[in-house]
């Protein structure tokens, strides 16, 4: 009776989480753009299931991930082996990323443009497309292990992210313009679902069972680290695609990919009922996580699975939601949100049929305000958020709230995708902004609270992943193609970035808001 009440509470909360892009979806299209909801059935079963399927993720989450990367992080820490530990990191990096669906999708469209765009041949496409992928896959690798060693030490995070800040912007002034916008997203789509509580769990139990370190300021930065080093592995890919392309149409990577995929479970799957096919892609996701975490237990740490059937059954509720969670996404809000995306952009209703008029960056108010209302709607109901929000309120012992970290990062993603847009409209340059974003969080790493930066940093990579991505590039290569004097290749892509860059400042701000009001009150309290 109990868990039929807490699931009950959990099916409401996931109601409430979703409300906002009901909203969104709603006033839009039946307020601005002022057509009928095409079918209002399969938008309510959509949602009906997008509901119950995050219900189960998020208590699959609390009886399964959570603790098994806890318990894993202890049994690596009194093993006390440093090298097995890093190699389970880069595994578990690596592995995850390699089959990541919003990379594989990126990484597809990037090359479908970059053919248009002239950069490679048509016949090249699928070469280059899993060329992007190892890159990215390589890059997250390194990053776990740079992030793990960096606990083991006790080094602060905020020097590895402003060195990753300098990186980047070095290999900006000598990148190929093309690649840049690709780059830079690229790093916000390498955190999946299902990886980021796992990897949050690692850091938060490495944190714990170190001496010394503090699971806030220590436990937490492991997600930032893989969503900054892509950005620099990809850049320099497309360096070498530029000056050299033959060395990219054959070398061990690609001639390599669909052994190496296969490894790692990114086996093709073909059927005919569509939930059937959600279901089994969603094990395949997961199978090299569950893969890599029973081989290391078994072969290296060479003890039982604590609990192992908790765990199981958690796995179970986990892959169960998340499928749910995406045919509901399927059927409903993604071919609802991108036809919006379309209509917003469209010449037609942006200049109310004046379609040779010149664009100017007002007439595009509503597209603005899509852009912000869906970026808030969407985070705020984003699982991975939720993940990372739920272990920060634990460690923290609900210093910081569920709901109060949530609304900062959603109005980070709402400020964030807004921006970018409006620099697609004006056709300003990409990496401005990003470089001027990247000096505003360096400024306030120096006066925001210690333990707030690492969650911080990584407040940034879990906000574009299953339920951002698909709605925000359909939105920014809508905009590209449909405005005079704009390519798809360079202005299309950045959405992404700007989605995964503003979140760090707003959860800075609320931190030092949050602060400077409590030491307020400790002064009135004096008085």
């Amino acid at each position: 009776m109990k868990q039929l009440h807490a699931f009950w509470l959990s099916l409401l909360n996931s109601a409430r989480d979703l409300a906002p892009i009901v909203a969104v979806i709603a006033f839009f299209q039946l307020i601005i753009l002022q057509q009928p909801i095409p079918n209002l059935n399969a938008l309510l079963g959509g949602t009906f299931l997008v509901i119950l399927g995050l219900s189960l993720f998020v208590y699959g989450l609390e009886i399964a991930l959570f603790p098994l990367g806890e318990n894993m992080a202890f049994a690596f820490a009194r093993k006390g082996n440093i090298w097995w530990l890093l190699i389970f990191a880069f595994a578990l990096g690596f592995g995850t990323t390699v089959a990541e669906p919003a990379l594989i999708a990126v990484a597809d469209e990037a090359a479908k443009v970059a053919a248009v765009g002239g950069i490679i041949a048509e016949e090249a496409q699928q070469i280059y497309a899993n060329g992007l992928r190892m890159t990215v896959a390589l890059s997250v690798g390194i990053a776990i292990v740079i992030g793990v060693f960096r606990i083991i030490k006790g080094w602060a995070i905020q020097y590895f992210i402003i060195t990753g800040y300098i990186g980047i912007v070095i290999m900006t002034a000598f990148a190929p313009e093309w690649i840049i916008g690709i780059a830079y997203d690229s790093g916000g789509v390498t955190t999946s679902t299902i990886t980021v509580p796992l990897v949050a769990a690692l850091g938060v139990g490495l944190a714990s069972s170190i001496k010394g370190r503090n699971p806030m300021i220590d436990g937490f930065g492991l997600i930032a680290l893989a969503s900054l080093t892509p950005m620099i592995f990809v850049m320099l890919y497309g360096s070498i695609v530029d000056s050299a392309p033959h060395l990219i149409m054959d070398n061990f990577w690609t001639r390599n990919l669909q052994n190496i995929q296969n490894f790692f479970g990114n086996y093709a799957i073909d059927s005919s009922n569509e939930f059937l096919t959600i279901l089994l892609e969603t094990v395949r996701d997961v199978f090299p996580i569950v893969a890599i975490i029973f081989s290391f237990q078994f072969l290296v740490i060479r003890r039982p699975i604590p609990q192992i059937k908790n765990v199981l059954l958690g796995l179970i509720y986990v892959i169960l939601g998340l499928a749910l969670f995406l045919q509901g996404l399927k059927q409903a809000l993604f071919p609802l949100g991108e036809l919006m995306a379309q209509q917003l952009t469209d010449p037609t209703f942006i200049y109310q049929g004046i379609i040779n008029e010149s664009p100017h960056w007002t007439d595009y108010k509503w597209v603005y305000l899509f852009a912000a209302a869906i970026g808030f709607a969407t985070t705020i109901a984003e699982p991975s958020l939720i993940a990372v929000a739920i272990k920060a309120k634990q460690v923290s012992g609900g210093t910081i709230t569920l709901w109060g970290l949530r609304i900062a990062v959603a109005i980070g993603v709402a400020i964030g995708i807004a921006l970018g847009t409006f620099r697609i409209v004006t056709g300003t340059a990409l990496h401005y902004y990003i470089i001027a974003g990247y000096i505003i969080v360096v400024i306030q790493t120096f006066f925001a609270p210690r333990q707030i930066i690492p969650l911080a940093y990584d407040s940034g990579g879990v906000t574009t992943s299953t339920v951002t991505v698909p709605l925000v590039a359909a939105l920014g290569l809508g905009l590209s193609a449909t405005i005079p004097g704009r390519n798809p290749l360079i202005d299309g892509f950045g959405l992404i970035a700007f989605a995964s860059l503003f979140p760090m400042m707003t959860v800075m701000a609320y931190a030092q808001l949050t602060h400077r009001l409590y030491r307020l009150k400790i002064r009135e309290g004096d008085g």
